[in-house]
């Protein structure tokens, strides 16, 4: 490929990209202006981000995938929007794949007998123009515990590339893993788990 070629598909490319910039997706960040109505978990961009403190030396991260369920979201009468979400738990990954198998092994998880962690909403109430703390119940490794998720909604519209109407949030909640029965080298990896999602739903209907 000559130098021009080049240049001309490296520009191509770049022109390419930007139609796929913020700007041209037309999101809207008011989460009062989202189309209510039913939301399906889009799993590709849906991720559950936990961390533990190990040793009292560094913070260690990991991260769950796959995710599915459904979002009944109401703007205008936000107490009346539901959440259900699974997460596989077999789809935990680190940055040591000696770690990750561990995970999911009796030890700790044990992905084989509770496969699936799941979190179902109780309650939804507004604490800002985009902000709302959300109550409900998470089951992790056969135990049932309340838990509440500070939710952040970052923006809606059409996904350019799949021309599909999407809204997305962020969630933060701390849980301490001893309440579900995984209890493994506390207190030198903590017991408190730090959690931050990062949630996409596409509209349904």
């Amino acid at each position: 490929m000559t130098r021009v070629s080049f240049l001309l598909s490296t520009t191509s490319a770049l022109l390419a990209l930007s139609a796929f910039t913020p700007a041209s997706a037309q999101t809207i960040n008011t989460a009062t202006l989202v189309k209510p109505g039913t939301y399906a978990v889009e799993p590709a961009h849906t991720q559950v981000g936990f961390s533990v403190l190990h040793f009292g030396f560094t913070n260690y991260f990991g991260i769950f995938s796959n995710a599915s369920g459904a979002l009944e979201f109401n703007p205008q009468a936000p107490a009346a929007s539901r959440l259900s979400v699974t997460i596989p738990v077999a789809s935990v990954q680190t940055t040591s794949a000696r770690l990750t198998d561990e995970l999911k092994s009796p030890q700790w998880f044990d992905a084989a007998k509770f496969p699936n962690a799941t979190f179902v909403s109780t309650s939804v109430k507004l604490s800002g123009v985009n902000e709302a703390t959300v109550n409900g119940t998470l089951t992790l490794h056969g135990v049932t515990k309340p838990v509440t998720l500070s939710v952040h909604f970052l923006g809606a519209g059409v996904n350019p590339m799949d021309k599909k109407y999407t809204a997305g949030f962020e969630a933060t909640a701390t849980i301490n893993r001893s309440d579900f029965g995984i209890k493994t080298y506390v207190p030198y990896v903590s017991d408190t788990v730090n959690l931050r999602i990062a949630g996409a739903f596409e509209k349904q209907d």
